[in-house]
């Protein structure tokens, strides 16, 4: 077999890779040749084949789960919309959510309850099973209940079309970390005709350089270099350097998440899809609540709308109000992994946007308050302190790591050693300011120079992402890093 059609553990086909970018040119000049009206389907057959192969790239046999849940999905849905009666409804909506949460639980937790059983010897050691982390599982399983919900609940008719249903499971741009997309915005999108304007590839271009420069020149380079050596071993550095160390990570992370989706993103203007932004800016939010507003955006509003509003949301009375908050995020937290670490992060950001509501209706403010002037700045301060303590915990590193790296924070701060910090990582320190610097100015900046790509030349684009591409390979490291949210 080829290489290129053969899969090679260790070698998975991501998007910060030159051979992807060059191999998507060569993909979107056979999609165009298919991009006529009376060529829908076979460009919809097209892509999807696309997908699946990409997911074979990076998860080998394990595609055909794919597949398997977007049949199981499809039929319930037609059986769903078939059945005369609420009762019948509801065996066709947990037959197929049931499966979904099913494998997801088998694949994700199952080794963590053996892991637990193990510890406290109810089981022999060797009870283990080794169940693979299967790439980009929570995504494509949440996006497929969105749309069996959403079906239940009579916000769209089932779809009769295998073709169309595939296609949205599958999206490759979407498949591995998001944003998770919603079928009821995105199916509508696939039969209209292919209108790609100059303004939709500009922006693009500008997505998939931005996404570029955030993953493989911001977030890679301060994880080798810097963020990796101080959460592997915090007792050997200062609390100053254990300090910066969170900060950076803080900074990996936002990049690393946001430069997939920013590149998912563009590559779905250059195919004529519009899907939603995952991030605003989060770590200028002014409170907990407005962080989730700004955070994995397609997440937060999947966990609002189709856990805490099942559970009551609001329309309870305080305390259970409460309670419908906290569970969110727990189960939020549970989401992201099998970890007590998650459980902690999820329990964190429970408990802090409880007191933030409880605050805001002791002080009376309504959902669009924001304060202003000094309170902001000391808000958006205080929001970024309670958010980087909690990535203590999301980062993976053991409690005992975790308890050092604070241990040594409020201990043996050490500031003197700024300037040693500034001379031995001067690459470091210029792209941490680099990327908080950034991140920090006004989005109408970012929202002109998107314009402006939209009003280059195409010779000009082409050559800025040619340029963007070799400037990548040239200083991205010897290895390819996954991004950050595929053991998700």
């Amino acid at each position: 077999m080829l290489p290129i059609l053969e899969y090679i553990p260790g070698e998975p086909l991501l998007f910060n890779t030159g051979f992807f970018l060059f191999f998507f040119l060569a993909f979107i000049a056979g999609y165009t040749l298919l991009s006529h009206r009376r060529t829908t389907s076979l460009r919809l057959l097209y892509v999807t084949v696309f997908s699946y192969y990409f997911y074979y790239k990076n998860a080998g046999a394990w595609c055909m789960l794919l597949a398997i849940i977007t049949l199981v999905n499809f039929f319930c849905a037609i059986g769903m919309d078939k059945s005369e009666t609420e009762a019948g409804r509801k065996r066709w909506l947990w037959a197929a959510v049931g499966f979904m949460l099913g494998q997801l639980a088998f694949f994700k937790y199952t080794n963590f309850l053996l892991e637990t059983l193990t510890g406290f010897s109810l089981l022999p050691a060797e009870a283990r099973l080794d169940l693979p982390l299967l790439i980009g599982i929570s995504f494509f399983t949440f996006q497929s209940m969105s749309y069996i919900i959403d079906v239940y609940r009579r916000q769209m008719p089932a779809t009769r079309s295998l073709t169309d249903f595939a296609f949205f499971v599958s999206f490759f741009p979407t498949l591995l970390a998001g944003p998770i997309l919603r079928a009821r915005t995105f199916l509508p999108q696939l039969r209209q005709p292919v209108h790609i304007t100059h303004q939709m590839m500009g922006s693009g271009v500008w997505f998939i350089v931005m996404g570029l420069f955030k993953k493989c020149v911001v977030s890679d380079y301060i994880s080798q270099n810097f963020v990796s050596r101080i959460f592997d071993n915090p007792a050997l550095y200062s609390g100053l350097e254990n300090l910066l160390g969170v900060y950076g990570y803080a900074l990996q992370l936002y990049c690393d998440f946001s430069g997939y989706s920013d590149m998912a993103i563009g590559l779905a203007l250059w195919m004529g899809f519009h899907i939603p932004p995952n991030f605003r800016a989060p770590y200028k939010s002014d409170s907990i609540t407005d962080f989730w507003r700004r955070w994995h955006i397609s997440l937060s509003t999947w966990l609002r709308d189709y856990l805490y509003i099942s559970m009551g949301g609001n329309r309870c009375g305080r305390w259970r109000m409460y309670f419908n908050q906290f569970m969110t995020m727990l189960l939020g937290g549970l989401w992201h992994g099998a970890s007590w670490n998650f459980v902690i992060w999820g329990c964190v950001h429970g408990v802090a946007l409880c007191l933030h509501k409880a605050w805001q209706q002791l002080l009376g403010h309504d959902k669009k308050y924001h304060p202003r002037g000094i309170r902001r700045v000391a808000a958006i301060v205080l929001t970024f302190h309670l958010v980087c303590f909690s990535w203590l915990f999301f980062a993976g590193a053991s409690l005992e790591a975790s308890v050092a790296m604070l241990t040594q924070i409020f201990t043996n701060f050490q500031p003197q050693l700024i300037g040693q910090f500034i001379a031995g990582y001067p690459e470091v320190t210029a792209l941490m300011a680099a990327g908080f610097v950034l991140h920090f100015l006004p989005s109408r900046l970012n929202e002109r120079v998107e314009a402006l790509m939209g009003r280059t030349p195409s010779i000009l684009l082409a050559l800025l992402l040619v340029a963007a591409i070799i400037w990548v390979v040239q200083v991205k490291g010897s290895e390819i890093q996954p991004f950050i949210y595929f053991k998700f």
